[in-house]
């Protein structure tokens, strides 16, 4: 019975990189993908706010335009973000 290895690696080959090992640098248009995905989700956010005013669940619908506020920051330092990559 044999046992099937790998043949061994020549010493001087240095470390194994590997695509998770090789640094990925992010796009200006992936970053753009993302700002443009968070101004829609804050957009949703808004509407599911503003059906929840003036109902029982009024206090969720407040909590969700805080959440908007942090998205549209977020938007902004986003949109700061891709146009240094620019």
């Amino acid at each position: 019975m044999s046992i099937c290895t790998a043949p061994p690696r020549p010493l001087s080959a240095g470390p194994v990189r590997t695509m998770a090992s090789v640094p990925r640098v992010i796009s200006a248009a992936e970053l753009s993908s993302i700002e443009t995905a968070v101004g829609e989700l804050g957009t949703r956010v808004v509407q599911a706010a503003d059906e929840l005013m003036g109902t029982p669940h009024e206090d969720v619908g407040v909590e969700l335009y805080e959440v908007e506020r942090s998205l549209r920051m977020a938007h902004r330092r986003l949109a700061q973000a891709t146009e240094a990559l620019r």
